[in-house]
């Protein structure tokens, strides 16, 4: 979920090329969740296997992957590992939520209603301890890296962008600027297209690239000063101040010296918050990790897709046949050491 800073974050339009040779750091959880929203049947039900088994993340992560390393990006995954305590009631909230879109979407097939059905059941949208093993079987198939964070996966992102380890976080979020990274892109993905949420509907979408150091001093603020905006306005560990939004959090944050400050201007208080601000100025993560691109295993990959989730054999063999044609173009022109 994030926080919802709307607008006012100042970004840049760019191309998918303009990431080309480039390692990004792409939030598993954050990606492997709008492709099980967004990767429905009309009535909102889930790609499933003939075993009943939904291959609605397998079938995004398969087809993304590929072809960002078609276009000569490498995706690492970052995967969340064991969540904070202070998420905890956040998570309780959003299994709830799950729970009456359940019933709302099960309501709305009852009179036939698809449009309706279709829009709760993105809100539904699970993600099982089953469903990620399958993920990284198949990145360990695609020869494509991940890592376990320790907690977060945006925090991890974001220490590894700051120690140069990869060029960009990815992620429809805001988190991984709050934690540090300095650079984000939102919208990662070939078909330039967003769903809008809870409709059927897209937009002509580009990647959008927000540079903190940049739009820190667009909006004459320092990061401190951005967390601050962001507890007030609410993160995935706070309830955020009634009545404040992004401009308003803005004003107060440019006025105020401290966090402290910044309720006395508000005239309210937030539960934990120096413990959030803590969390964000000081990333959990992991230090050694080994980042190691390899060439796809294709037996592997049609094992996993095509032979236990019945995906088309000739599709899932004409996208790695992209990606094989990406590597001997690396091979002849530099050595394929350099794509590794």
């Amino acid at each position: 979920m994030g926080v919802a800073f709307g607008d006012l974050i100042p970004r840049e339009e760019v191309s998918l090329e303009f990431f080309s040779g480039k390692k990004i750091a792409v939030d598993a959880y954050n990606t492997i969740y709008q492709f099980l929203s967004i990767i429905r049947q009309k009535d909102g039900t889930p790609l499933m296997d003939s075993k009943g088994r939904i291959t609605s993340h397998l079938s995004g992560l398969f087809y993304r992957s590929t072809q960002l390393l078609s276009n000569n990006i490498k995706p690492v995954y970052i995967f969340d590992g064991v969540p904070p305590e202070i998420k905890t009631k956040t998570l309780e909230k959003r299994a709830e939520i799950k729970q009456k879109a359940e019933v709302g979407w099960k309501e709305a097939l009852e009179v036939g209603d698809l449009e309706e059905a279709r829009k709760y059941a993105q809100a539904t949208s699970k993600l099982t301890p089953e469903m990620v093993e399958d993920s990284k079987r198949l990145l360990d198939a695609l020869g494509i890296p991940y890592i376990v964070a320790k907690e977060e996966g945006e925090a991890q992102a974001a220490v590894m962008c700051q120690k140069g380890d990869v060029f960009v976080c990815a992620s429809q979020d805001w988190d991984s600027l709050l934690f540090g990274a300095p650079r984000l892109v939102r919208y990662l993905s070939i078909t330039g297209r967003k769903k809008l949420p809870m409709k059927n509907l897209y937009i002509e979408t580009p990647p959008q690239l927000i540079v903190l150091e940049k739009a820190l001093s667009e909006l004459k603020i320092n990061r401190n000063q951005l967390i601050w905006m962001a507890i007030m306005i609410g993160t995935d560990y706070n309830e955020g101040i009634k009545g404040i939004g992004p401009k308003k959090s803005l004003k107060i944050a440019q006025s105020a010296k401290s966090l402290s400050e910044c309720f006395k201007l508000a005239n309210a208080e937030v539960e934990n918050a120096e413990e959030i601000e803590k969390m964000f100025l000081n990333p959990s993560a992991i230090e050694n990790y080994l980042l190691e691109w390899k060439t796809p295993n294709e037996a592997q990959v049609i094992k996993i897709l095509c032979e236990e989730h019945d995906f088309s054999l000739e599709r899932v063999r004409s996208s790695l046949k992209k990606v094989c044609e990406k590597l001997g173009e690396k091979t002849s022109q530099s050595g394929l050491s350099d794509w590794f």
